[in-house]
């Protein structure tokens, strides 16, 4: 348009009429040119005439005029650009002219038919992503693009959402200006990117080597580290000297780490790959830092059915086995007295160090109290306790603290037959009895009841002597004879042989249980406890005894006639 008027710069006395003519032609012509550039979806060269709070009042030639909303002139940080009267830019005609004889116009959508025109299929270009959407994420290129998930990154991207307001280079992989379809992809430029890195790492990777990589992905039996083009495994064992439970626990995709080439298969490809061993092993120092005996604290990091682990120091872990927690307790399961977290002080007792393996003992921390225990109850010493358990061989009597005594039912009364503790006992009585023998060795500890008082059977053979004719009840009847009782708790048998003279076929013919009957007793077993009796041999000896009982009658008559006739004959010598 420039060059059509310059012919027309000059002075106008120096233009005659047909200089006018012409010049009319000449700006007809312009003007139908310009007319013809202001259709719709035409771009053309507005310039700003004007700024309102809301609009943009635009002069794109051939006297005509358009409104372009403010919002548009914004930058990429969303800021409003400066506007100035007189300044220039692209616009679209969005439509031609309305009733109050205005354009619609647009700038943005100028600016994105450039950047469509720039675009090309292949091409790398820079982006920013903006939003996910269903598939992938929308990525703004100048205009909008789809990134597929498949194509974020080398390996899938589980949060694609964290990837938002990231800026990358991107290349165009399929591009349809008609339908304004854009298909971007990241993953094509990492895989050139880390194949030119591949080549450069595999020249100088060695075993041994230390080296720096990315955390790229974890797993629950480790992580794969980016070297550089090459991936290598660091598994979860060779991640720390101490315990980890999950790679997750030290790690984070994305993390830069410093690790050592343990294996190198160069042919596979295929890395192996140790953190920990690029710090020195703490069993080193052991035997140094924890000799056997010494106190050491440690946390406790995990219970199992036999024991509890505690660390002492990273990487050192010892065991306190389910049966060095407590001198007296029976410990079922460490959580009854142990939790994980808990700092616990405990004794070393043993070191393997080839098999890293430490022996702990927490119940070393305190003094054994079944050393002391018998100096404190000496064996006859009358102690008073409660009853803690029943069982079926006898009773356990609270000693002192931890240390529960055994009453064996065979020493809990000297006289009655006792089937069963709980028949005479319940679990809390408190009961006194005596100590009768202390085994510290074996954490045993003995106690009687029934030894609080003196062994009627010390006293029966004198009591009841062969031949001495009692009377009792009938306690139980069997085929072997008659069980009689004697006095409380004192039991003497009738066996059938003793019954009668005359043969007997079975006892029950002859008695009762509960009839009251006369017996002889025979012999006395003070060892076995048994009181043989007989009834046959009764009467015999009830004859006997009333023989004795008359001639100890005579004897006693004729000892005092004799003593009378002394007296008298002393009293006649006197005279």
């Amino acid at each position: 348009m420039v060059e059509n008027t310059e012919k027309f710069n000059m002075d106008d006395e120096d233009l005659d009429e047909n200089d006018f003519d012409e010049m009319e032609e000449s700006f007809e012509a312009l003007f139908e040119n310009s007319i013809k550039e202001l259709k719709s979806g035409n771009v053309v060269i507005g310039t700003i005439v004007q700024v309102n709070k809301d609009t943009v009042v635009v002069d794109v030639g051939g006297k005509s005029e358009g409104l372009i909303p403010i919002n548009e002139f914004t930058g990429e940080d969303g800021i409003a650009v400066e506007m100035k009267v007189g300044d220039q830019f692209d616009v679209l005609i969005e439509r031609t002219e309305n009733e109050h004889g205005l354009i619609s116009l647009s700038k943005e959508k100028a600016d994105r038919q450039k950047v469509w025109n720039a675009l090309e299929e292949d091409a790398v270009v820079p982006g920013r992503i903006v939003s996910r959407i269903k598939g992938g994420l929308t990525v703004d290129i100048g205009v909008n693009a789809f990134l597929p998930g498949s194509q974020v990154d080398l390996r899938p991207v589980r949060n694609l959402d964290k990837l938002i307001g990231e800026t990358f280079d991107f290349k165009i992989i399929k591009l349809n200006k008609r339908r304004g379809n854009i298909v971007l992809s990241r993953r094509v430029l990492l895989e050139t990117e880390r194949e030119s890195q591949r080549g450069d790492t595999l020249k100088t990777l060695t075993e041994d080597q230390t080296v720096e990589g990315i955390v790229k992905n974890l797993t629950d039996y480790g992580a794969f580290i980016d070297l550089g083009g090459i991936d290598g495994l660091l598994h979860i064992t060779d991640m720390s000297w101490g315990r980890v439970n999950h790679p997750s626990d030290i790690l984070t995709v994305g993390d830069t780490i410093e690790v050592k080439v343990l294996k190198f298969d160069r042919d596979k490809e295929r890395v192996s790959l140790g953190m920990k061993q690029t710090t020195t092993d703490p069993w080193f120092e052991v035997e140094k830092n924890y000799p056997v005996g010494a106190k050491t604290v440690g946390k406790v990091v995990s219970l199992t059915d036999y024991g509890a682990f505690v660390e002492l120091a990273q990487g050192v872990e010892g065991l306190i086995h389910v049966s060095e927690m407590s001198w007296t307790k029976r410990i079922k399961h460490p959580n009854k007295i142990l939790n994980v977290g808990d700092e616990v002080e405990s004794i070393v007792l043993a070191l393997d160090i080839p098999n890293r393996r430490i022996s702990l003992g927490l119940k070393q921390v305190d003094a054994n109290p079944w050393e002391v225990i018998e100096s404190k109850f000496p064996v006859g010493t009358i102690i008073e306790g409660q009853i803690k358990n029943i069982t079926d061989f006898g009773i356990f009597v609270g000693v002192d603290e931890g240390i529960d005594g055994l009453v064996h039912i065979s020493d809990l009364s000297w006289v009655k037959r006792i089937k069963h503790p709980s028949e005479i006992y319940k679990k809390g009585d408190t009961v006194k009895a005596v100590v009768l023998s202390i085994d510290g060795e074996n954490e045993r500890f003995s106690l009687g009841i029934k030894q609080l008082e003196e062994d009627p059977w010390q006293a029966i053979p004198k009591r009841y002597t062969p031949g001495t004719i009692i009377r009792g009840t009938i306690t139980s009847v069997t085929d072997f004879g008659i069980f009689m009782q004697i006095e409380e708790g004192i039991e003497g048998l009738i066996h059938v042989s003793e019954i009668s003279k005359e043969k007997v076929d079975s006892p029950k013919d002859f008695a009762s249980v509960g009839d009251e009957i006369e017996a002889v007793v025979l012999n006395v077993d003070t060892v076995d406890r048994k009181i043989a009796l007989s009834i046959k041999h009764l009467s015999t000896q009830k004859e006997k005894a009333e023989v004795d009982a008359f001639l100890g009658a005579q004897k006693s008559a004729t000892s005092n006639l004799g003593a009378l006739l002394q007296g008298a004959m002393n009293k006649s010598e006197k005279e």
